[in-house]
């Protein structure tokens, strides 16, 4: 049986390790595939992976100090800022020694790079005749610095493969002279209902990662102003992350506590179990190279609106046909179009419809039969 192995930071939360997860999960049907993660976060990875699929880690007693050396710098102690440095600097340089030397024993028949860091490892140390592929998962938001950067740790790379059809495009000019291909397969659903949502609920709902590019603290301004002549309405909050504090403070000072429902993380049936019975899915990301919960969302019937800064939704959202793409992240625009949504069932309706068609698409037998296929035609 083909191995394939895959290069992973951590198997935390995020959408680069819910992609990772979900291929695994179709590929170990077929082949023999391995994760080498540096990170080990958890004792349980937060998304499925099927029993089949081997988990190293290559660091289980280390783990990145992000967090607390930010909060030794905010204290202004020089000893623990120094501390942490340290323990910073011990952490970085053990994970790249471990992933160089993960490589170099690696005896795979592909081997796949999800981050931009492992690259250059994987072009210099991987041994020959192995097929090497990096992904990419997120939108160079026109970093010039970024984008060299990239092209230059796969130009030496087999393939190269960008989350949305727009970034293929691009990196395919820019590495049009190089060694690497460029390639484009969408992610997957990773689950789908015969039935969808009602859209009867008066909810409002947005899953995703706390962190400020996701916008969360733009979405509930933009609810307040919903609210006011939507008083009976609710926005549902699912997801967890460093900004959490920030969002609760802001629905504190905004009396909108009842209103606003914090989920925090939940597993998938959970999540599930939430778009079902909303009506109404809202992102208000200042970036987003794919955004698969967007698929989700329709899966379920629900129209969708977003920021059309948030790239990767301009491939899920047609504009007007199965929701709305607001310009120039205007938030008052953004909650007028929520009300459209919310005042008449018919649209909601019919654009759930549409989406719900439109992400179809992306059902697993369909994505793994062009998985399959590719690397059945390399290999």
């Amino acid at each position: 049986m083909k191995k394939i192995t895959y290069l992973v930071l951590h198997l935390g939360f995020g959408g680069v390790e819910k992609a990772v997860a979900n291929q695994a999960n179709i590929l170990c049907k077929h082949y023999d595939v391995e994760i080498i993660s540096a990170y080990q976060m958890y004792d349980t990875p937060p998304f499925y992976i099927d029993p089949r699929v081997k988990i190293t880690y290559l660091m289980t007693d280390l783990k990145p100090n992000k967090s607390e050396f930010k909060a030794a710098i905010q204290s202004k102690n020089p000893v623990n800022i120094i501390k942490q440095a340290i323990i910073s600097l011990k952490v970085l340089r053990k994970r790249v020694s471990l992933m160089k030397k993960a490589v170099k024993n690696l005896n795979s028949d592909i081997i796949i790079s999800t981050r931009i860091l492992y690259n250059p490892v994987l072009s210099k140390y991987h041994k020959p005749g192995i097929i090497t592929i990096s992904q990419e998962h997120r939108h160079h938001d026109g970093d010039e610095k970024y984008i060299q950067k990239l092209c230059k740790s796969v130009e030496n790379l087999d393939y190269f493969m960008p989350v949305s059809q727009e970034l293929t495009d691009f990196y395919a000019d820019r590495l049009k002279n190089k060694h690497v291909t460029c390639k484009y397969i969408p992610h997957n659903l990773d689950s789908w209902y015969n039935e969808v949502s009602a859209l009867t609920e008066k909810i409002i709902v947005s899953v995703g990662r706390f962190s400020p590019e996701k916008g969360y603290s733009d979405l509930v301004d933009i609810f307040n102003i919903f609210y006011k002549t939507h008083p009976d309405w609710k926005l549902a909050l699912v997801g967890d992350g460093d900004q959490l504090p920030v969002i609760k403070e802001k629905i504190n000072t905004l009396n909108l506590k009842d209103n606003v429902i914090l989920y925090g993380f939940q597993d998938k049936a959970h999540v599930n179990e939430i778009l079902h019975n909303s009506s109404i899915y809202a992102m208000a990301s200042f970036s987003e190279s794919f955004g698969i919960v967007l698929i989700e969302a329709q899966s379920h019937g629900l129209p969708c609106v977003a920021f059309d800064s948030a790239r990767g939704a301009l491939e899920i959202i047609e504009n007007n046909i199965n929701g709305y793409l607001i310009p120039h992240r205007n938030k008052d625009l953004f909650a007028e179009k929520l009300s459209q949504l919310a005042d008449d069932k018919i649209i909601r309706q019919n654009m759930g419809k549409n989406g719900r068609k439109n992400s179809e698409k992306y059902k697993e037998e369909n994505i793994a039969k062009q998985l399959n296929d590719f690397l059945h035609s390399i290999l």
